[in-house]
């Protein structure tokens, strides 16, 4: 649950903060009138907020990741192991039709691996330590292939865009809904949007809406992860998937990735269904067997 509470909270306090601007510098009252919601400045507004913090988190993507694993970039190759990784990389770079992804090392010891990045040719992949270190080298190509599969697919820029669209209809409809129960609560017809109370009912809101839209947001993390999968057994081979999510299912345990990049992780699992970024290996390694 630990996992489940850091992922909601990261957007929620993004769009707490977001709307504590609005209120402080006033946009909000753009937005209404005396003849009540003016609904196309107030979607306006609203695309603007869920889109921009959306897309800025999307931009640092890569400076973040490195930042909260320690993540060690390979430029130049010190020893088989990290010659081998970027000659792999770079042949399913190649394979998937994409631009080469920087390479690199975090020390965690779980099997865990990670992609992430503004656009699908200036990606970064990452392994940890305790993949290398527990996988034989067949399952870590599959791992890689995963991965690449991510940057590929185009799934971080989709998945800001449809955190985005979620966004912004979480601000459309807490402010909407807010100003309607303000004014029933104050019985000021004419006037909302713009008090105390007003400001707390939409907080509220956003946290409500906030958490039914991570929902959707990982029913779409879960069909990703059917993709790459089917993906690693493009560039690879199904049976190194296989295999790679049976060593997985035998490892898992404590994932010390961020929660801001979980999503784009290897491993998962383990949290409530609705609010899992991955299918239960179980369901991926039959998906795999099953596909033609």
């Amino acid at each position: 649950m630990r996992r489940i509470i850091l992922f909601v909270a990261t957007n929620l306090a993004v769009m707490a903060l977001l709307t504590l601007v609005v209120k402080i510098f006033g946009i909000d009252t753009y937005t209404y009138s005396k003849a009540g919601i003016n609904f196309q400045g107030l979607l306006v507004m609203s695309a603007v907020l869920g889109f921009g913090g959306s897309f800025i988190s999307l931009l640092a993507s890569k400076w973040v990741a490195k930042w909260q694993t320690g993540a060690r970039v390979i430029e130049n190759p010190s020893n088989p192991t990290e010659s081998w990784l970027l000659s792999t990389v770079r042949r399913q770079a190649e394979g998937a039709g994409i631009g080469m992804p920087e390479v690199a090392i975090y020390d965690a010891p779980e099997m865990n691996a990670f992609a992430t990045g503004a656009t699908r040719n200036s990606a970064l992949v990452a392994v940890s330590t305790g993949l290398l270190q527990q996988m034989s080298q067949e399952e870590v190509e599959a791992v890689l292939a995963h991965e690449v599969s991510h940057v590929a697919n185009g799934d971080m820029v989709t998945m800001t865009l449809l955190q985005g669209v979620l966004n912004t209809f979480v601000i459309f409809l807490a402010r909407v809904v807010g100003t309607v129960i303000d004014r029933a609560i104050s019985g000021n017809r004419d006037n909302g949007g713009g008090g105390i109370a007003y400001f707390l009912i939409v907080m509220v809101l956003q946290v409500v809406l906030g958490i039914l839209a991570s929902v959707i947001v990982m029913a779409f993390s879960r069909w990703r992860e059917f993709r790459a999968d089917a993906g690693s057994a493009r560039l690879s081979s199904k049976q190194k998937m296989i295999s790679a999510l049976e060593r997985l299912g035998q490892g898992r345990g404590e994932n010390s990735l961020p929660s801001a990049i979980q999503a784009f992780g290897i491993a998962g699992g383990g949290m409530r269904k609705l609010f899992s970024s991955h299918p239960p290996i179980e369901e991926r390694i039959a998906a795999l067997r099953k596909a033609g």
